[in-house]
């Protein structure tokens, strides 16, 4: 791990940023400075058909406006995917990965049909339809062409692992990894041959990072990234997650709920000093 202290912003370029983006830009930001470290932005950018060039222009005007600064030039994933397959590539020589056939009614179907399944972190987990099959007819549906994703087989990840997983928390201290709350998770899409959980533990051990501070809303990914970083014998940094934003009613801000963006903020003349004290009472607002 690096001496230097590093933290990051790592946005996906899939709208423009509001409030809840800027308090945990803020949070990684103030977090190198506590620790006289280094703060990197990353681009999280692999699905390609929801990212544009347009957002992601705009993200970097809008951090240089709450005075962010980062070293260039900026790791944008979409430009590193054979990486991630060759991570992928490990576990699957390990037999720690199967493909899945099935699509989300297929999943919605067996689910029904066995009268529910156990609820993890994001929901019902996956009820492990593809991992019964047996090798014959994998290959008989990978040669028709029949798309596939891969997924984790947690128990033999699990076996392979003997020692107990941990990391520190810096709001909840010590933790035991329970990858257990998310199941069998998709580490390559159909889509994209990779998947958010592989690509953010990958590129945070390619890139030093050594504090990672994210919404709350990720403490639970944190059980299977740890799991992870134990298969791909890598670092572990140090974690905080932080509180979320909520609107006035109470919901979550997000951009799919339309949440008011930083650059309407910034045309209706807030300035950056500002929004720093709404989002952190008692904050100097030097940046």
């Amino acid at each position: 791990m690096s001496a230097t202290p590093i933290t990051r912003f790592a946005p996906s370029p899939t709208g423009l940023l509001h409030r809840g983006h800027a308090f945990s830009a803020l949070a990684a930001w103030d977090l190198a400075r506590a620790l006289n470290g280094m703060f990197l932005l990353r681009i999280e950018d692999i699905d390609s058909t929801r990212c544009r060039p347009e957002f992601e222009l705009q993200l970097k005007e809008d951090l240089q406006w709450l005075g962010l600064i980062w070293p260039e030039p900026v790791r944008r994933q979409s430009e590193h995917l054979s990486e991630y397959q060759q991570a992928a590539e490990q576990l699957l020589e390990r037999g720690l990965l199967y493909p899945c056939f099935c699509t989300r009614r297929d999943i919605q179907r067996e689910i029904a049909a066995a009268g529910g399944a156990p609820h993890g972190a994001e929901g019902p987990l996956y009820p492990g339809t593809c991992r019964q099959i047996s090798q014959t007819e994998v290959s008989r549906r990978m040669k028709s062409g029949e798309q596939y994703a891969l997924r984790l087989n947690l128990k033999r990840a699990r076996a392979a692992v003997s020692a107990e997983l941990t990391w520190t928390d810096l709001r909840r201290g010590r933790q035991i990894a329970n990858p257990e709350c998310l199941g069998d998770v998709v580490l390559v899409r159909k889509d994209i041959g990779c998947s958010y959980h592989l690509c953010v533990v990958f590129d945070d051990a390619l890139q030093g990072i050594t504090h990672i501070s994210r919404g709350e809303d990720l403490f639970e990914a944190t059980h299977l990234h740890r799991l992870l970083q134990a298969l791909l014998d890598l670092p572990v940094p140090v974690y905080s997650h932080h509180p979320l934003l909520h609107d006035a009613t109470g919901k979550r801000l997000a951009k799919r709920d339309g949440a008011e963006s930083l650059m309407v903020l910034r045309q209706q003349g807030l300035q950056p000093e500002e929004l720093r004290r709404q989002l952190i009472p008692g904050s100097c607002g030097d940046s």
